[in-house]
């Protein structure tokens, strides 16, 4: 049974997840201004970066690595001036294999104004954050253990902190702005990833990119963005998917979200016993089938009925909805049968007292004051900030020697204003077309999608909806691999689910290397 949290365990900066109406931070906060920490110079010289040498055992084998950790400097192209430097973690296994041989795995998460520890200390580097085994909060103190699942084997592997996050910094404040915003964040981390394969001699390896979140938005964008500068990945993983941002805005006039919501509000109603009795008994797979199909064929009829519904048709939608949701009837239709993200995961356990999470939508707190429209705080996210953040700063202080007197920006704080484009909030920004040219540019490239299906931040129904429109020639159609967890956003906290993940991680790749 998943552990409950009381609400002194509140968080005010949920920024992993994308949040279904403001613009940058989920859960309803906004980013922070640009960070108040003085930011480093450009005349204080950058040290160099910082290597270790380390052990561990996994699967039966011992693995001998090296890590290297450090920042390097983003530079004006124009100006020769450095902009900003970025903070990097990579590991590198000690092997005689030639470079050309060995993969190159590049890592980072979303926000925007994340920094790369989730995936790393979740599921991809040798060290893992010990959760319980259903990805709950665990009693502190907080414990680092070796990951048995680590990528290792099949990959060396470099975690990326955008501008803005962990360690990774702007020179001054006003040139942050230039990395705050969609195109200047693929732009410098494509320019880190290429920089990174020069000064560590990488261009001949095979290359690989994996994304959590609004990093699966970066990297759609970074491989469209490469292969026109002579970078080509062999695969891109996105994990927790979210390319097309119409798929999850609940604003007036799109109904997109409302029908790609509704599976996964099926999936965590039935996974908290919340659903109608009948389909309750059913497997997840079978009751998610219904919902989907519903979700897909009717219930975008009756939205765009609007006001025309009839008594009859309006009394039916209830009903449905009331069946594949379990929410109360007279609420479904106070809200005009559109069922938005917060009023979901407030309602479904008001009666128990209880929010359900929305980055995983298995977990659920206490909050004290039932009453309230929606959540005060996401108790998915309660679950991980403590524990990643302690045991990060930690290791990379005390096992991989890196010293700084900086804030580790793990989630928001270190950026200002997000810049969505020139439309602003009334466009909705989407990189699928930047994923549909680099396979046409690329057309061997691979791309391995990961979905969990309690997330309610990137829900796997609207994922699919954005795959399977951006016009990807048939061609193509077998370069991709979907995998679907019984998990939330971040699916590996889960151990069941992280040993499936790192499993098919490391198929996917020797399947996509060069023969």
């Amino acid at each position: 049974m998943v552990r409950r949290f009381p609400v002194f365990c509140l968080l005010v900066w949920p920024l992993i997840g994308l949040q279904a109406q403001q613009p940058l931070a989920p859960a309803g906060a906004k980013p922070a201004a640009t960070s108040s920490v003085t930011p480093p110079t450009a005349s204080k010289p950058e040290p160099d970066p910082v290597s270790t040498r380390h052990t561990l055992n996994a699967g039966g084998k011992t693995l001998n690595y090296t890590v290297t950790t450090g920042r390097l400097p983003i530079v004006n192209e124009q100006t020769d001036a450095v902009e900003a430097h970025m903070f990097f973690v990579a590991y590198t296994l000690n092997t005689d294999q030639p470079r050309t041989k060995r993969p190159l795995l590049i890592s980072f998460n979303g926000g925007p104004g994340s920094a790369s520890v989730w995936m790393h200390m979740g599921m991809i580097g040798p060290k893992r954050v010990r959760m319980t085994d259903d990805g709950a909060y665990p009693p502190p103190p907080f414990v680092l253990e070796d990951n048995p699942h680590t990528f290792l084997p099949y990959a060396d592997l470099v975690f990326i902190d955008p501008v803005g996050t962990g360690y990774s910094r702007a020179v001054t404040a006003e040139l942050g702005r230039k990395f705050f915003g969609v195109q200047g964040d693929i732009a410098s981390v494509g320019e880190f990833i290429r920089l990174y394969l020069t000064r560590y001699d990488r261009w001949a390896s095979p290359l690989y990119m994996i994304g959590e979140s609004y990093g699966t938005f970066r990297a759609a964008g970074i491989a469209g963005y490469l292969v026109d500068r002579g970078v080509a990945f062999n695969g891109v993983m996105l994990i927790s998917t979210i390319l097309n941002y119409q798929t999850v805005r609940f604003n007036k006039g799109n109904d997109l979200p409302n029908h790609l919501f509704l599976p996964t509000y099926t999936a965590i109603a039935w996974y908290h016993k919340k659903l109608a009795p009948e389909l309750q008994k059913a497997d997840l797979r079978k009751a998610l089938k219904e919902s989907e199909e519903y979700a897909q064929n009717e219930y975008p009829v009756v939205l765009a009925k609007g006001d025309r519904l009839t008594d009859a048709e309006r009394k039916a939608a209830i009903d449905k909805l009331h069946r594949l949701t379990g929410l109360d009837r007279t609420f479904i239709d106070q809200n005009d049968l559109r069922i938005e993200i917060q009023h979901f995961t407030k309602e479904l356990r008001r009666a128990d007292g209880h929010t359900v999470g929305r980055l995983d939508g298995r977990l659920d707190g206490v909050e004290g004051l039932n009453g309230a429209e929606t959540p005060q705080f996401d108790p998915s996210m309660t679950a991980i900030r403590a524990p990643y953040t302690a045991l990060f700063v930690d290791y990379v202080r005390t096992a991989l020697n890196y010293k700084s007197d900086l804030q580790y920006y793990i989630l928001g704080g270190g950026i200002g204003p997000w810049d969505y484009g020139a439309g602003g909030q009334n466009q909705y920004v989407d990189t699928s077309d930047a994923l549909r040219q680099a396979f046409a540019k690329n057309p061997y490239m691979k791309l391995y999608v990961g979905f969990g299906y309690y997330d309610l931040a990137t829900p796997y129904f609207a994922a699919e909806y954005t795959l399977s429109h951006m016009g990807l020639p048939k061609i193509y159609q077998n370069s991709i691999t979907r995998s679907y967890f019984e998990s939330g956003h971040m699916f590996y906290i889960h151990k069941p689910s992280l040993e499936r993940v790192s499993r098919e991680i490391g198929e996917f790749i020797s399947k996509s290397l060069p023969k």
